[in-house]
C-alpha cells in the first residue's frame, strides 16, 4: 500500500467553505505569515502549521527532512529540493529524491539517523505519520511542521503553509492557483452530468476503501462521481465481496500499485464477475501515487477520475 496513505486514524470532518475561505485569506496574505518584507537581518518569524502549532523561524531552511512522500513532492515542486537532506524510503517522486539519503519509514522513521542529519525543518503530515514521532522529534528540540490534508483543499492550503515556513511563498501561490484552475474545469466539465456510482479499491487483498472524510472520496465527488463506500464512518475500512454486489457500482476504479494488473485483480475477485461493472468492462485502474498522495500531483489524480467517469466530456 502506497505508505502516504492515512489507515492508521480516521480525520475529522472538514468543513469545505471555511476551508476554501481559509485558503483565499492564506493565497492572498501568504507573505504576512512570514512577518515584513526582509530588510537586513530578518526577525525570527512565528509560523503555524495545520495542528495550531508554531514553529519559530530566523530564516528559510536550509537542512530540512521530509516524513511523507508527499512532503517531499510539495518541497520540490516549491524549488526546495536542494535543501532536502533526507526523505523516507518511500520517496521516490521525482527522481531526484532517489538519491536522497533515507531515513526510515513513514510509520517507522529513523530518529538516530534524522538527528545525525542535524535538520532545522522536518515536514510531517497527519494523514501518514504518527503523532507520536512528531512528538519524539520535539521532545529532541528538532522543529516539525505538519499539515493536515484530508480533502483537495486542505492539500492546497497545506501547499500555502509549506511555501510560506520554506520562505516559497510566491511558489506556493502560483503552484495553488494552477492546481486550482484545473480543478475548477473539471468541474465546469462534469458538471450537470449523471453523477456514476464508484467502488475505489485502495488497496486489492483484504479488500480496503476510502470512507466518508477522506481525500480519495473528495476527489471522486469532484470528479463528478459519487463512492459508494463515502459514507463508511472510518476512514479506510476493509469490504466484503458481499457488500460490494451488493451495492452494485457503476465503476470499479482500482489504485494501481506495483505491477498488478486489473485483469489478475479481477481474477482474485471471482465474485464480482456477475457485477454489471465488471460483465461491461467498466473497470480501470489509476496509478495510485496520483490519488493517494496529498501532494501537488493530486490534480492529475482527479483528472484521471474524471476522464473515466465522464470521458465523453474530458477528452
Amino acid at each position: 500500500m502506497n505508505r502516504d496513505d492515512p489507515v492508521i486514524q480516521a480525520p475529522a470532518p472538514s468543513d469545505l467553505t471555511s476551508r476554501r475561505d481559509a485558503l483565499r485569506r492564506l493565497v492572498v496574505a501568504g507573505a504576512a505569515l512570514l512577518g515584513s518584507p526582509r530588510t537586513g537581518v530578518a526577525a525570527p518569524a512565528e509560523i503555524q502549521d495545520m495542528r495550531g502549532r508554531r514553529v519559530v523561524r530566523s530564516g528559510p531552511p536550509a537542512r530540512i527532512v521530509s516524513l511523507a512522500p508527499s512532503m517531499t513532492e510539495i518541497a520540490y515542486a516549491l524549488g526546495a529540493g536542494t535543501q532536502l537532506v533526507g526523505v523516507t524510503d518511500f520517496c521516490d517522486y521525482p527522481q531526484d529524491a532517489k538519491k536522497k539519503p533515507r531515513v526510515g519509514g513513514i510509520y517507522t522513521p529513523n530518529f538516530e539517523v534524522i538527528l545525525t542529519l542535524k535538520p532545522d525543518l522536518v515536514l510531517a503530515t497527519s494523514e501518514g505519520n504518527r503523532a507520536e514521532d512528531v512528538q519524539a522529534l520535539e521532545d529532541f528540540h528538532v522543529p516539525v511542521f505538519v499539515v493536515r490534508p484530508v480533502d483537495f483543499a486542505s492539500v492546497l492550503e497545506s501547499i500555502v503553509r509549506v511555501g510560506a515556513v520554506l520562505g516559497r511563498e510566491e511558489a506556493a501561490r502560483h503552484l495553488v492557483a494552477e492546481m486550482g484552475s484545473r480543478a475548477d474545469a473539471i468541474a465546469r466539465a462534469v458538471g450537470g452530468a449523471p453523477r456514476p456510482r464508484v467502488l475505489y479499491v485502495v488497496w486489492g487483498n483484504p479488500l480496503i476503501v476510502p470512507g466518508r472524510d477522506t481525500l480519495i472520496t473528495d476527489l471522486i465527488r469532484r470528479a463528478g462521481a459519487d463512492s459508494i463506500t463515502g459514507d463508511e464512518p472510518t476512514a479506510y475500512p476493509r469490504l466484503s465481496m458481499e457488500a460490494v454486489v451488493a451495492r452494485a457500482p457503476d465503476w470499479i476504479i482500482i489504485g494501481q500499485h506495483a505491477d498488478m494488473s486489473v485483469e489478475s485483480r479481477l481474477r482474485e475477485w471471482r465474485g464480482l464477475t456477475l457485477l454489471p461493472a465488471v460483465r461491461q468492462g467498466r473497470v480501470r485502474a489509476v496509478e495510485g501515487d496520483l490519488v493517494h498522495r496529498p501532494g501537488p500531483r493530486v490534480v492529475d489524480g482527479l483528472a484521471a477520475i474524471a476522464r473515466i467517469v465522464h470521458g465523453e466530456r474530458l477528452p
